[in-house]
């Protein structure tokens, strides 16, 4: 059997736990109605990257600053440690408009600037990931998924009833940015596999399926995490099989696919059950 190329096998290593990561995270942000943060730090990660290469700094460092520290600002401003949709909208277009301002600075005032750059950060680059860069990946994005496994069951309980986690000790001002400094973190490791513009879908498409697949939280949880694996797993080969096929339009295809049958199908199940 043929060994698989290098550059896949560094993109298996960083992508499976970046997805894990991603499913993980993103059971709770939609189980918090706070999937727009997810976007809104999607553009964060661009202008954090690009901001970063501007001033000659590894764009990752721009990507995790940039990213948890914008979380953690707009939990700040929100209400209970929650961003909110009037808190992100205010910062959105600004944040978006700055990437912009540090993409023509990074082009324009050095001359060996790599004038795709921009384009990397926004669709990722999960192929180019050297065998140091994948490690790293992947150890951040395992760190991250333990985090988010160790807080899994007061989350929980704040998540669907504030007030009795409140009045029950469970700290949960504290838990809201102790979560959202983990969305900052998984959206900027997210961002080297699937790119900033696309990075809400690997968030957003797993858990959303899995949360319509059972109403069994921790069960939802590793049902998420494991589509996003299984999604981005399936993702890599469609690519990789077709070689004119990008990567992140390839994962991201495969999670929406999937979501969609999950919905044509408890939706199918649901009328089944209202006729019986």
């Amino acid at each position: 059997m043929t060994a698989l190329p290098e550059f896949l096998r560094h993109a298996l290593l960083a992508g499976t736990a970046i997805a894990a990561a991603a499913g993980l995270v993103g059971y709770f942000l939609v189980l918090r109605a706070q999937v727009f943060t997810g976007d809104a730090l999607s553009h964060v990660a661009f202008t954090g990257a690009l901001a970063a290469l501007a001033f000659g700094v590894d764009p990752r460092i721009g990507l995790f600053a940039a990213t948890i520290a914008l979380a953690l600002l707009m939990g700040a401003l929100g209400r209970r440690g929650r961003a909110d949709d009037v808190v992100i909208g205010s910062v959105f277009a600004w944040i978006l408009g700055l990437g912009v301002l540090f993409l023509t600075i990074y082009t324009t005032s050095r001359s060996t600037a790599n004038g795709t750059a921009g384009v990397t950060v926004l669709f990722g680059s999960i192929f180019g990931l050297s065998a140091d860069q994948a490690t790293v990946s992947a150890v951040i994005a395992v760190a991250i998924c333990v985090a988010v496994l160790a807080l899994a069951r007061p989350l929980l309980f704040a998540s669907i009833d504030e007030a009795v986690a409140r009045a029950r000790g469970v700290p949960v001002r504290l838990l809201g940015f102790g979560f959202l400094a983990l969305v900052g973190a998984a959206t900027a490791e997210a961002t080297q596999a699937v790119g900033a513009l696309l990075l809400l879908g690997l968030l957003a498409a797993p858990a959303g399926a899995a949360q319509r697949l059972t109403a069994r939280p921790f069960v939802a949880l590793a049902l998420s995490g494991a589509l996003a694996v299984g999604e981005l797993w399936a993702g890599l080969g469609l690519s990789y099989a077709v070689g004119s096929l990008p990567p992140s339009f390839a994962i991201l295809a495969v999670a929406t696919g999937v979501y969609a049958v999950v919905c044509a199908a408890t939706a199918r199940r649901g009328r089944s059950l209202k006729s019986t």
